[in-house]
C-alpha cells in the first residue's frame, strides 16, 4: 500500500510551471494606418455568408478593440476583451499539450455561439451567432476570412512602434 508521503516530489520546473509571460505586441487599437473600409468588407462578408451571424469584432490579442459590425447591442469592447480572454486560456492549453499556437475557441451557451480565430499574432476576429447558426459553415469561411484580414494587417506599423 502507498501513502501520498512516499511519492516521490515535484520540483516547480517538473510540475509544469508556466512559460515565461511573453511581452504584448504593440496595440492595432486606434491605428489610423489600418484599411478600416477593406477590414469592414471583410466583416460584412462573413456576416453575409453565415445565416445566424450577430456580428464580428476585430480585436487585438491585448483585448483592445480595433473595429466591429455588431449589430446585436453587444458592447464591443467587451467582446474584444472576452476574445482575448478565450485566446489566452487557448494559448495556455496549447503550451501545456503540446499542440501548437492557438488557432480558434467556440463558446456554446443556450441562446448563442462566440468564436474567436486567430488573425496574427496581434489580432484576433470574434464572431458572435444565434443558437441556430451552422457552426461548421462558420468554421469552415471564417479561417478563411481571418487569412484575408491578416493579408491586410500585414506591413501595418502598429501604434506605439
Amino acid at each position: 500500500m502507498s501513502r501520498v508521503d512516499d511519492l516521490p516530489r515535484r520540483t516547480p520546473a517538473q510540475a509544469g510551471a508556466l512559460p515565461p509571460p511573453r511581452a504584448l505586441p504593440p496595440s492595432l487599437a486606434g491605428n489610423p494606418t489600418l484599411p478600416y473600409p477593406a477590414i469592414g468588407q471583410e466583416l460584412a462578408a462573413l456576416r453575409l455568408q453565415i445565416p445566424g451571424v450577430h456580428g464580428c469584432v476585430l480585436g487585438g490579442v491585448d483585448g483592445l478593440l480595433v473595429t466591429h459590425n455588431l449589430q446585436n447591442g453587444v458592447d464591443p469592447h467587451d467582446l474584444a476583451a472576452l476574445a482575448a480572454t478565450m485566446f489566452g486560456l487557448g494559448r495556455q492549453v496549447g503550451y501545456r499539450l503540446d499542440q501548437g499556437d492557438f488557432q480558434q475557441s467556440t463558446v456554446r451557451n443556450a441562446n448563442g455561439y462566440l468564436s474567436v480565430y486567430a488573425i496574427s499574432p496581434q489580432a484576433l476576429l470574434a464572431v458572435v451567432g444565434t443558437d441556430s447558426i451552422n457552426v461548421a459553415r462558420l468554421h469552415l469561411h471564417a479561417p478563411t476570412t481571418a487569412a484575408r484580414l491578416a493579408d491586410l494587417l500585414d506591413g501595418v506599423t502598429p501604434t506605439g512602434s
